[in-house]
Formats: structure tokens, C-alpha cells, sequence
């Protein structure tokens, strides 16, 4: 018999229904099973024993294999009857959600012509992960909503089948929700969010939840998303200062406009009814010449010079009020700390312009030392230019005495300038 060359498309169908009808067609299916990416060139199945034909049968009668879409997905060696891949399968790519998926094909020999009908099941693998559709859900919850109550999440999906396909939904461990898994008609797993338990926007105003769709592969495949469940509020709170009282220490030569502080208060209610502003509470004349505060920030500035040496500390009542006219209280307790910014002042009580000589020690001076700052700032020395024949005596409450130290003697010298220094321990001095 002459083999055939290349014919057209329309005689090659004309010719395989002759074939069809002449030869001997075997209708019960030879059928063999591979694993969705299995390597191209791997070893599906020996075609001589299951066909019943001797190895040099199937080059002799030049045997072939085709697939019912047409693609070359099989290849025969005739030489061995060994049936392999052509190329790597996947079950998704060829059968989507359908199960079993299988692929037809036939083997046909010529010489008689003889067909085979073959089918090759693709088993699916957990190759993929269920995934949703977004990254975050919001859920807007009702601080009211009752025990119970259902909502509806987002589905996810999973291109494997079977066993490999999703399975089942969990929820991150909470004490407020859990999470059901419900079939639909469809085959398809829908979560609902289930509420455990009442629901209080000022003990948690807002839940985040990892929703995730596990699989039944092993091992599992999963897939996430986030819930974020916010609970929506009623006016029922007041404003509260996060600190009550604050307390905060500024240097008396600080700049007009320096910001003292900056105060926060929360208010666990939403929208409007938690939008917080704030102001004196009560204040002194002082207090206002001395402080302002920003309604929006809450950051307190000073307008007005301090001066330790005549106020050392400010309490400053503060108030925060929502949108809902609810208001809260509180202090804001400024200490002023002082800066060496006064000098010593020397008080003379007394003094002696003239003595007589070969006088028995003589008090010529008494003063008095003072400095108004305080701490280091305020403590003070006092001293006069060596090799001259007086002295300092400290007394009670920083008074000394200048008195001469040894009798003068006019002929000497009759004359003496002194100069009394009196120094700060301030820094600087």
C-alpha cells in the first residue's frame, strides 16, 4: 500500500471518515492518569501490552498518536511503544474548575488501519493558593448590633479542585467574632463573620482581623486578607487630658513666643463628637497676659517675659471640650527656673573714713551682700586686694565687717583706696 503525502484539509477529512468506516475501531478507552506539571519527556504509559501488539507491530504500521484538540501533547516512540510527554500539562490551563480532567486522544495504525481510543486524566496538584480578591475589607459595625448577627466577608478562590481547593475559613483568635464556612449551591465556600458577644466602641472602637482561606492540600496552601471592623460610635464621653496634671520647667530668659508645652486630650467618640479643642479654663489676668494656647494643637506659648525673681511657678487650668459641647479638665503646672541674670548688690550699713593710727583693730566698714537670684545663681564671695593691713569678718545673714588688721602707721602711708569684690557662683559668673 502507498503511503499518503500531505493532503488538503477538506480530502484529509474525507479520507479519515473512509478510514473510520473501513477499519476497525476499538471502543472501549485505554486509560492512563499523570500528575499536572509533570516534566515534558516523563514516561506515561508502554501502549504494546495494553494494545495487545507485538513492539515491531507499531513500526511497521506506523503507528501515531493525536490529541482531540489537535496540540501534539503526546509523542510515540515506535520503536519501544512507549507513550511520553510532549510538553508540560496544567490542569487549570486545560480544564479550569472541571473535574475529572481529561484529555482524549487516539493511536492509529496504518497497515491495516486499526484506532485506539485513549484517555489521559491530568490529577490536579495543590499548585495554588486560595486568594482574595482584595488586601483589606472595612466593616462598619453598629455599636448597638446584637450577639449573633451575621456579616457577609469576602470570598476567595482557588484554581486547584478537589481536595486541593478550599476548604475551609479561620479568623485571628478575638473574644468578639468567629468565623462560619458555609457551602453555597455553587460548590463555592462563603465566609460569614459571626458576632460572640456585645459590642463597646469605648473599650475597643476598632478590631483587625487576618481572614484566612486554607486549602486541603498537603501540605495546606492558604491565603489572607485583612478585616478592618470599625464600630460605629454614640455621643456618651467626655474629652480626658492623656496627662493631668502636666508639669514642665522653663527658663526665665526664654523668648516671647517659646512653646511651653503642647497638652492632649482623647475622646473615644467619633466623627464630630471626638473632634477635640482647647482653651483656659478660668485663667487670671496674669495667666493670659502670660500664656496662650492653640485651640487645635494644644500647645501652650508664652507671650509675656518671665521673671523668677517675681513669680517662681504658674498653674494654668486647661480645657478640652468635643464637638458635642462635653468638655474635660486640666492642669498644666509651670515652674520658671532662674538664670543668673542679677547681679551681687553691695549694701553699706556703715562706714569710717578716718581712723587714728596705732589704733588696736578698728571696724572701718559694715555692708551687706546681696544677690536675688537663688540656688548657685544667688550664693556669693567676697573679697578685697591682698598685702593691704585689713581683713573680711563674716557675721549673720551675709553682713561683713572691713576691720584693719594690725595698728597703721600714718608716716608709712596715710591713705588707703579698697575695693570690695563681690562675685556670684552663677554660671556665668
Amino acid at each position: 500500500m502507498k503511503k499518503l503525502g500531505r493532503i488538503h484539509p477538506n480530502r484529509q477529512v474525507l479520507a479519515f471518515i473512509l478510514m473510520v468506516i473501513l477499519s476497525q475501531v476499538h471502543l472501549e478507552p485505554i486509560r492512563y492518569s499523570v500528575l499536572e506539571e509533570t516534566e515534558s519527556g516523563s514516561f506515561v504509559a508502554h501502549l504494546t501490552k495494553d494494545l495487545g501488539l507485538g513492539i515491531a507491530e507499531l513500526a511497521a504500521r506506523s503507528a501515531g498518536v493525536v490529541s482531540d484538540d489537535d496540540k501534539q501533547r503526546l509523542q510515540l516512540d515506535r520503536q519501544t511503544g512507549d507513550l511520553f510527554l510532549r510538553e508540560k500539562l496544567d490542569r487549570e490551563e486545560l480544564c479550569g474548575p472541571i473535574e475529572p480532567c481529561i484529555l482524549h486522544f487516539q493511536v492509529f495504525l496504518e497497515m491495516p488501519v486499526q484506532f485506539f481510543q485513549g484517555e489521559l486524566l491530568i490529577q490536579d496538584i495543590n499548585d495554588h493558593s486560595p486568594v482574595f480578591p482584595e488586601r483589606e475589607v472595612l466593616l462598619k459595625i453598629p455599636e448597638n448590633s446584637q450577639p449573633g448577627t451575621l456579616f457577609p466577608l469576602l470570598i476567595a478562590e482557588d484554581l486547584d479542585v478537589g481536595s486541593n481547593g478550599l476548604q475551609k475559613y479561620t479568623i485571628s483568635p478575638n473574644s468578639h467574632f468567629h468565623i462560619l464556612t458555609r457551602n453555597h449551591s455553587e460548590g463555592k465556600k462563603y465566609p460569614d463573620l459571626v458576632q460572640d458577644k456585645p459590642l463597646d466602641r469605648e473599650e475597643q472602637s476598632e478590631f483587625s482581623l487576618t481572614l484566612v482561606a486554607l486549602d486541603g492540600g498537603s501540605p495546606p496552601r492558604s491565603g489572607t486578607v485583612m478585616v478592618r471592623i470599625l464600630i460605629m460610635d454614640i455621643n456618651d464621653n467626655a474629652p480626658e487630658f492623656v496627662h493631668t496634671p502636666y508639669g514642665v520647667q522653663v527658663l526665665e530668659n526664654s523668648p516671647l513666643d517659646s512653646p511651653i508645652v503642647r497638652v492632649l486630650a482623647r475622646d473615644v467618640d467619633a466623627g464630630n463628637f471626638g473632634s477635640v479643642s482647647y482653651g483656659l479654663f478660668q485663667a487670671s489676668d496674669e495667666i493670659k497676659q502670660t500664656f496662650s494656647i492653640n485651640e487645635v494643637t494644644g500647645e501652650i506659648l508664652l507671650k509675656k517675659k518671665l521673671d523668677f525673681e517675681k513669680i517662681k511657678s504658674y498653674h494654668v487650668e486647661i480645657e478640652a471640650t468635643d464637638g458635642g459641647g462635653l468638655s474635660g479638665k486640666g492642669t498644666v503646672v509651670i515652674e520658671v527656673v532662674d538664670v543668673n541674670d542679677n547681679p551681687p548688690e553691695l549694701i553699706i550699713s556703715s562706714l569710717t573714713s578716718s581712723i587714728p593710727e596705732n589704733a588696736p583693730e578698728t571696724v572701718v566698714s559694715i555692708f551687706r551682700i546681696r544677690d536675688r537670684d537663688s540656688g548657685e545663681n544667688g550664693k556669693t564671695i567676697c573679697s578685697i586686694p591682698d598685702n593691704l593691713p585689713f581683713v573680711l569678718k563674716p557675721t549673720l545673714k551675709n553682713f561683713y565687717t572691713l576691720v584693719t588688721e594690725r595698728p597703721l602707721d600714718r608716716e608709712t602711708r596715710a591713705e588707703y583706696n579698697i575695693t570690695i569684690t563681690v562675685t556670684d557662683l552663677g554660671t556665668p559668673r
